[in-house]
């Protein structure tokens, strides 16, 4: 049953809020409109806790020492788990930690990479992470184990309760970032420029991935659009804006004259607020992501090319890894 229906660029705000005991699994996936998601609700175990989501607060935190929660072989995973990670086999595993500084895939943005260490020197290489689509905003960190384990050597390697270090990389989490912050850059010279010139305009969603960044918005954006926009772009990114992470209520939201970025309040907790990227002097946008500090570490941004399709444009841009 559809519950609630929200722009995608809400979503990574959304996942990252709701309590336990009230949903068992967010599931989003795009439907024959793209720009929406579909919210699908269920009673929540309350044997699961969270993962706390550690980089939200310090994007910085390259190296983490947590809690080691559970290990989970691969193939004991539910389907919709399995579902997540196409490469699993039966040398892979799930790992949840009390804390993560992994980004897991979603938001537009890409997964990171990494290990998980253990005192026992034992080391797990992080693949992919993914929020669990079974219990409620848990962190699966998926991969193998540097050595090859079978099932009675399992807990020598790990133990639920061991500390262990996660440690993600730096390099290609800078370029996701850059990439992310590019994007939201973007999606803010465009709506700066053809907010009051395009009929029915509006921010869709994104994708920040290496290959395939883009922005979408629906109306029809012309191509010549594509040389003012990139100007547009230069400029937020010469002024060294700088990228602020807050959080924010509803009053927040109104008090700034952007009622239309405010989350339904039903999704979140009671007194929660909404995680927020503000780019000072051009945009904000709710988000769960990863950014740099100031709009020119954004590094060489080129916009690509306007393409549109049944009233909507997407702007496809690329950064200079």
């Amino acid at each position: 049953m559809l519950v609630k229906r929200l722009p995608l660029t809400v979503v990574p705000c959304i996942l990252s809020k709701f309590e336990k005991n009230q949903w068992l699994t967010v599931r989003a996936f795009v439907t024959k409109r793209p720009e929406l998601v579909t919210i699908a609700p269920k009673i929540m175990a309350s044997s699961h806790p969270r993962t706390f989501l550690a980089f939200q607060h310090d994007a910085k935190l390259y190296a983490l020492q947590t809690t080691l929660v559970s290990i989970t072989p691969f193939t004991s995973l539910e389907e919709e788990n399995r579902l997540l990670f196409k490469e699993g086999d039966d040398t892979s595993y799930a790992v949840v930690t009390e804390k993560t500084n992994f980004h897991p895939q979603g938001g537009g943005q890409p997964s990171d990479v990494g290990t998980i260490t253990a005192p026992s020197g034992a080391s797990f290489q992080v693949a992919a992470v993914r929020m669990d689509a079974v219990r409620d905003g848990q962190a699966l960190h998926f991969g193998r184990f540097s050595q090859a384990i079978d099932g009675s050597g399992e807990s020598a390697l790990f133990s639920p309760g061991d500390t262990v270090e996660l440690a993600i990389d730096v390099k290609k989490r800078l370029y996701y970032s850059r990439l992310h912050t590019a994007g939201h850059v973007l999606g803010s010279a465009v709506r700066h420029l053809v907010e009051n010139e395009v009929e029915g305009f509006d921010e869709l969603k994104a994708s920040h991935f290496p290959d395939s960044a883009s922005c979408e918005f629906q109306g029809l954006i012309e191509g010549k659009w594509k040389d003012p926009i990139q100007a547009k772009v230069d400029e937020f990114m010469a002024a060294k804006m700088p990228v602020e992470v807050d959080w924010w209520d509803e009053e927040d939201f109104r008090k700034r004259g952007l009622e239309r970025l405010i989350p339904d309040r039903s999704l979140a907790p009671p007194g929660e607020k909404f995680r927020v990227v503000h780019i000072v002097g051009a945009e904000v946008y709710p988000c769960g992501g990863t950014h740099v500090d100031t709009t020119d570490l954004c590094g060489e941004t080129k916009v690509k090319k306007i393409s549109r399709n049944k009233g909507k444009s997407k702007v496809s841009y690329s950064v200079k890894e």
